[in-house]
């Protein structure tokens, strides 16, 4: 006679529940992220007019309080120049492409 085995029951969850991030401080979060790329946004659309006819579908990363930008025609080389001009500063920028939309890719 053959045994029937027990089924271990799947439990589903966190893996670490104490780590959990309470929904006001993620509603903040992204407040803050939505905030910095308005700013980001809004320097993207002042140079975008004279650097989109001689780079056009380039990459551009922007800081938005210096209105400092970066831009090179492969993502790869972007990200390069923005480690050898920022180091291991906590520095955020944003990435754009220089076209109509400003977007990087599909989704």
């Amino acid at each position: 006679m053959t045994q029937i085995s027990e089924r271990r029951q799947t439990r589903r969850g966190r893996i670490f529940p104490e780590i959990s991030i309470p929904p006001e401080e993620l509603a903040q979060r992204k407040a803050q992220r939505t905030e910095f790329g308005l700013r980001c946004r809004a320097v993207f659309e002042q140079i975008r007019p004279e650097l989109i006819e001689t780079y056009y579908n380039w990459f551009i990363a922007i800081e938005p309080d210096s209105q400092e930008y970066l831009i090179d025609s492969k993502l790869e080389g972007l990200i390069k120049k923005v480690q050898e001009r920022y180091g291991d500063t906590n520095i955020q920028l944003t990435a754009f492409r220089l076209n109509e939309s400003g977007s990087c890719g599909m989704i």
